[in-house]
């Protein structure tokens, strides 16, 4: 399949793998233990180590262990037990833990309230990993988990970043006061409140010019930009300038147009080292494009699992869908049940704001029942 489907729509699927096949993404290494885990055996409870042939007599305490404390100032003999915290390392001798409930106040000691077994309460050495055992293959992405297993295994761990994200919107037609035939530039702010709520760092930049040899200068340098996105520019006017600027730039196309409604003039882009996503300039193109793409681009990025896209959920209503292209309808949602809102096209920036998902209806429209749909943070 070319790079650029100039001559066709390219599904939504195929898009999508599409750009998170050619986003380089960090490889980490495969991760071995480098010691038992646990390193000794630990007590699972807050209570008492002692030795189980002891049964359920009476015990002298010797003392006192918590977690990070060393145990071999104790050697538990017969009638002796330690009080233990979770986490505590057992002491010699001792084959078991009594938790607290168990236990019974007297004057010389504590006392079980019933003969404990070997093993009671323990978590006994290796349990978790024994040394060299392979705990995630190469090239694993991470997650929270995993970040911490590789602490675990003292390998370096990398800071948390925000992935630098700049947002641009194109347009002479956008003005702060305009006039009737102006409008205000909705798209910069809310691509950048998406942005920063899928947890990029979100830069506003000024907007793009609708002038070829300006705008290719404007491309030319996105020094410190992990990521590009632009509203607008990417259809077929006169001034939607964007794709041939970016191959002048020397750009990959990874794909032009998309087999969807809204969204259709949908670009993407690698200048440089930059993810440039040019989105579509009407809101609903624009916000639902970002939603699902811009998340793939920020996994790669980083170097972690790629999100799942879709939830399941329950069309209340029919919804026609008479055009040949899927469509993204906005609806309210109430648990798991969608409720499809009145919507007037691409435009409606109002419908969009209202609404809390998005169904997937495909060309011929939907049933109520069972539906894929969109989340919109």
């Amino acid at each position: 399949m070319a790079a650029c489907d100039e001559h066709g729509l390219l599904g939504l699927d195929e898009a999508m793998a599409r750009l998170a096949r050619v986003i380089p993404s960090p490889s980490w290494e495969a991760l071995k233990a480098d010691r038992d885990d646990p390193a000794l055996d630990l007590s699972a409870m807050d209570g008492a180590a002692m030795r189980s042939a002891d049964g359920a007599s009476l015990r002298t305490v010797m003392g006192a262990l918590y977690a990070g404390d060393d145990p071999s100032r104790f050697q538990v003999g017969p009638g002796e037990a330690v009080r233990i915290m979770t986490g505590a390392a057992l002491p010699g001798g001792a084959d078991c833990v009594v938790p607290v409930e168990q236990l019974r106040e007297v004057v010389n000691g504590i006392t079980p309230s019933e003969a404990p077994k070997v093993g009671d309460h323990i978590r006994h050495r290796g349990c978790h990993a024994h040394t060299g055992d392979a705990l995630l293959p190469e090239g694993t992405p991470l997650n929270a988990a995993r970040v911490g297993l590789r602490a675990w295994t003292g390998l370096p761990v990398p800071p948390p970043k925000r992935v630098r994200v700049g947002i641009a919107s194109t347009g002479d037609e956008l003005s702060g006061d305009p006039a009737p035939w102006q409008i205000r530039d909705s798209n910069g702010p809310m691509l950048a409140a998406l942005a920063h709520n899928l947890g990029a760092w979100a830069l506003r930049l000024p907007p793009l010019p609708d002038v070829k040899g300006a705008l290719e200068e404007r491309l030319s340098d996105l020094t410190g930009l992990s990521v590009l996105i632009t509203s607008g520019g990417v259809s077929m006017g006169e001034k939607d300038l964007l794709p041939g600027a970016l191959r002048a730039l020397g750009a990959e196309i990874l794909f032009h147009k998309l087999d969807l409604k809204p969204g259709k003039p949908m670009l993407a882009a690698m200048l440089g080292k930059t993810v440039v996503l040019g989105l579509p300039g009407n809101p609903q193109g624009a916000y639902l494009n970002a939603r699902i793409f811009l998340p793939i681009v920020l996994a790669r990025l980083t170097g972690t699992e790629l999100p799942e896209l879709w939830r399941r959920g329950s069309l209340v209503e029919t919804v026609p869908n008479k055009g040949p292209r899927p469509l993204l309808q906005p609806c309210r949602r109430e648990e798991a049940h969608l409720v499809p809102l009145p919507n007037r096209g691409s435009g409606d920036l109002v419908t969009l704001a209202r609404a809390d998902a998005c169904a997937w209806i495909p060309p011929g429209g939907a049933e109520p029942g069972p539906v894929r749909y969109l989340d919109l943070p």
